[in-house]
């Protein structure tokens, strides 16, 4: 159930209501908007109707919204505008630009990265994406620098200005890749990994949250509830593709999921198709459908020799094959009305 206090309505008010609410056994999650206060109320299981009337008729609420779906705080219905995603930088997700995160799937040395960093932003690219930590399904593969790899891409921050992306696996891990990155990203295989939901619902920095290898959409937003309930209401949702029972890719890039997230949530939504296609040559043609399906950003793998890389080379881009990627997908920005943020910082 949401509870909207009236535009003007006085701070004690406002807490007059979350007080009520409080003192009749359920738990209540404010978000504070540009114009309105909304109070999500947890915990309503019968006499939802009888509530909303007690609760309509108090001081300074405007409505009561009765929400059906189980992800009620996400939910579109849970708030009043759609989230925009602000970094130090300047950047904003879901403002109406698209945003192109890029870089290595695995930070693999200092040269490398500030190399691909350099790049990346002269291309048009608002920030900077690598793993310090990454999950491979071998236990023999490469598992990333870990702290190390936090302070490389640290550095590569200071020396271009470019926001940093990074995974974190272990709770225990959170302050460190916190104090190094300015999006703390919950990658596909811990989606479903509450105690780690539930920590980085303690950060101050936004998450981007990666869609499970097999997960509905229902989970999906049902795992960003865990983040936006626990305090933390900076979250983007990332589609990286699903496993299906296709193999001829590496995952099958559900686009429907775009539209669909953006209609029933009121978070930003950035696609991977380097994840999501597992070839090089299928990334460029994937980026354009996402953006023209309405994403607001796009992961993007980009490696200055990936015929090297120690992770997921055969999906990343070159050098000049991003530069290529960056002009092909101008165009189809412009023509839905997004252009890429880069651009649009430009030309103000």
């Amino acid at each position: 159930m949401i509870v909207v206090i009236k535009r003007g309505a006085s701070a004690a008010e406002a807490s007059s209501v979350v007080d009520k609410i409080k003192a009749m056994g359920f738990d209540v999650n404010v978000s504070q908007g540009a114009e309105r206060l909304i109070i999500g109320v947890l915990g309503v299981r019968e006499n939802k109707d009888v509530l909303a009337a007690q609760l309509a008729s108090l001081a300074g609420v405007e409505r009561v919204m009765p929400v059906s779906k189980s992800y009620k705080l996400v939910s579109r219905e849970g708030a009043h505008a759609d989230t925009i995603v602000r970094l130090p930088n300047g950047a904003e997700f879901g403002n109406g630009t698209v945003h192109v995160i890029a870089g290595p799937c695995t930070v693999e040395g200092r040269t490398m990265l500030l190399e691909t960093a350099a790049w990346v932003k002269s291309c048009g690219a608002t920030m900077l994406r690598g793993g310090a930590f990454k999950p491979s399904t071998s236990p023999y593969s490469f598992q990333g620098m870990g702290k190390e790899g936090l302070e490389i891409l640290a550095e590569a921050r200071a020396l271009t200005g470019l926001p940093v992306v990074t995974e974190v696996l272990d709770p225990r891990d959170v302050p460190d890749v916190e104090k190094n990155a300015d999006i703390l990203q919950i990658g596909a295989r811990n989606m479903a990994n509450f105690q780690l939901l539930k920590e980085v619902a303690k950060s101050r920095k936004p998450v981007m949250l990666k869609r499970g290898l097999s997960a509905t959409i229902e989970e999906w937003l049902l795992a960003a509830e865990y983040i936006y309930a626990g305090g933390n209401h900076d979250v983007i949702m990332c589609e990286r593709g699903i496993r299906t029972f296709e193999t001829a890719t590496r995952n099958t890039l559900d686009l429907n999921a775009v539209p669909l997230v953006k209609q029933l949530s009121h978070l930003p939504v950035v696609v991977d198709p380097s994840h999501a296609t597992g070839k090089w040559e299928l990334v460029t043609p994937m980026a354009r459908a996402a953006v023209a399906a309405g994403a607001d950003g796009l992961m993007i793998e980009v490696h200055p020799r990936p015929s090297e890389a120690l992770k997921d080379g055969f999906e990343s881009l070159t050098f000049a094959k991003f530069a290529l990627l960056m002009d092909a997908v101008r165009p189809v920005a412009r023509a839905v009305g997004k252009p890429v943020a880069s651009d649009a910082r430009a030309s103000v």
